[in-house]
């Protein structure tokens, strides 16, 4: 079996379904576009896909992707045109690379960091001293947090898990780890850092992904960039 990657976008009132439901909704997308995706054995045979990281409800998405597995070789240009002719608005195939079939190289598996752009309402404008004060919040040995979980709550530092935090056009700018192993929320980076700064937003805030990436030595690469050298440096 050939197994590949989808990247996509998730936008519009598409941010609103859930994660169950965006896999229902991609194998109707499949059958209708004539993919041919592989089935699993057994009596309840399925198509074999994984995301890479699922989206929280209301969150939009330049970069999600997800692995397929094929049963036969299929044109990928021709593929992501005959996807995008079935997709509703909101979700678009960007590309389709070809990846290993190893499962310890599944997308879930390497996801290591995702980068976010998190926005506010017109209304809401990002004061002057931000800049600076994302320069200090990040100049903390450690940034604490109080975490709950279903049955406790415990205090955390999360300053490890912070590589990137920015003030950009439009927004700030994060780089968080992300994936199986350790996953940190946007909105709870924003939370501490609206502590810190003694800031209270009374607006809406809107977490939209840009890209995931996986480690390779000291750099991080999009899961997206398997096929190419393009690369991402630690700061």
């Amino acid at each position: 079996m050939l197994k590949v990657r989808l990247k996509f976008s998730k936008n519009g009132v598409m941010r609103y379904i859930g994660h169950l439901d965006l896999m229902r909704y991609f194998q109707k997308a499949m059958r209708r576009a004539n993919v041919p995706v592989a089935l699993s054995g057994g009596y309840s045979p399925h198509m074999i896909m994984s995301f890479a990281l699922p989206l929280s409800v209301g969150q939009t998405a330049d970069g999600d992707y997800m692995d397929i597995a094929l049963s036969e070789e299929i044109d990928f240009h021709q593929t992501i045109a005959d996807l995008n002719q079935v997709m509703v608005e909101g979700i678009e195939v960007q590309d389709i690379v070809p990846v290993s079939d190893d499962r310890r190289q599944g997308g879930m598996a390497i996801v290591a960091a995702a980068s976010y752009l998190v926005s506010f309402k017109e209304t809401q404008e990002i004061p002057a001293d931000w800049s600076e004060k994302c320069q200090s919040f990040m100049a903390e040995d450690e940034i604490r947090i109080v975490k709950k979980t279903k049955r406790s709550e415990k205090e955390v530092n999360i300053r490890p898990f912070i590589f990137e935090m920015r003030v950009e056009e439009g927004g700030i700018y994060l780089l968080l780890t992300a994936g199986s192993s350790a996953n940190l929320k946007p909105d709870l980076v924003l939370k501490a850092f609206l502590d810190y700064v003694g800031a209270a937003v009374d607006t809406p805030m809107h977490f939209h992904r840009l890209d995931l990436y996986y480690r390779e030595a000291d750099e991080f690469r999009a899961l997206g960039d398997v096929k190419d050298d393009r690369k991402r440096s630690l700061s």
